[in-house]
């Protein structure tokens, strides 16, 4: 199986960015949409200058809700970021417009069935068929737009992985996020409160994290080898 990415999102102070990068995850989040973890893009620009002369770095994704398309464009090309990810009500037509690659996040609820959110990952492929779109998948909760810290059924992020780039997040840390991943065998994960402590990124939770999904990489490998032999 190809290397599981790793996404640590809502990132608002430089030394837990170069932590991030220094427990070789993959994408660092920063959210300019309304929340606790919001950050201008004057902080952005500082978060993303910090990973300048890495020999290794990860790529930045911004994340927005329902902002005019035109700004997050600026906003990535101000903030030098490397994906957008759009957690609101964004259509395909919108993603085709943005710049920058695309996340585009669903929201999965207890009454959310796969077929149905296939049909809808699937438009967004037709419309962007010349494009890098992923897809983020996490926790329905009405009136919120992510960082929920629940989980909701892998099943569902099993489906729809057999056939896309999806990233799973939603109340995942290193005690399951292992399973997780054995579990769905996703493109990605994605974290944020899971590795917070009091409210703030601790590096010792995001090395935690990241080892937990390496691990469950090798019990993967593992399994398919005594099951050829």
């Amino acid at each position: 199986m190809s290397r599981v990415k790793v996404k640590v999102c809502g990132l608002q102070d430089e030394a837990h960015v170069l932590a991030a990068a220094r427990a070789d995850v993959d994408y660092v989040g920063i959210v300019f949409a309304a929340s606790r973890r919001q950050v201008t893009p004057s902080q952005a620009r500082r978060l993303v200058r910090s990973l300048d002369g890495l020999s290794k770095r990860p790529a930045v994704v911004g994340v927005f809700v329902n902002e005019a398309q035109q700004r997050v464009n600026a906003i990535a090309e101000q903030c030098g970021l490397d994906l957008v990810q759009l957690n609101g009500e964004e259509g395909c037509v919108y993603c085709a417009g943005i710049t920058r690659p695309v996340i585009r996040t669903f929201r999965i609820f207890a009454e959310t069935k796969t077929a149905d959110l296939v049909r809808q990952i699937e438009s967004y492929v037709r419309i962007n068929e010349h494009r890098p779109v992923s897809f983020l998948l996490d926790t329905g909760v009405d009136g919120a737009h992510g960082g929920t810290g629940r989980t909701f059924d892998w099943r569902v992020a099993r489906e729809a992985s057999a056939s896309y780039s999806v990233i799973v997040a939603g109340g995942l840390d290193a005690a399951n996020v292992g399973q997780l991943v054995v579990q769905a065998r996703p493109y990605g994960v994605d974290v944020s409160s899971g590795v917070e402590r009091d409210g703030r990124k601790d590096p010792i939770l995001i090395e935690a994290f990241v080892r937990a999904v390496r691990k469950a990489e090798k019990e993967i490998v593992c399994g398919i080898s005594n099951n050829v032999a």
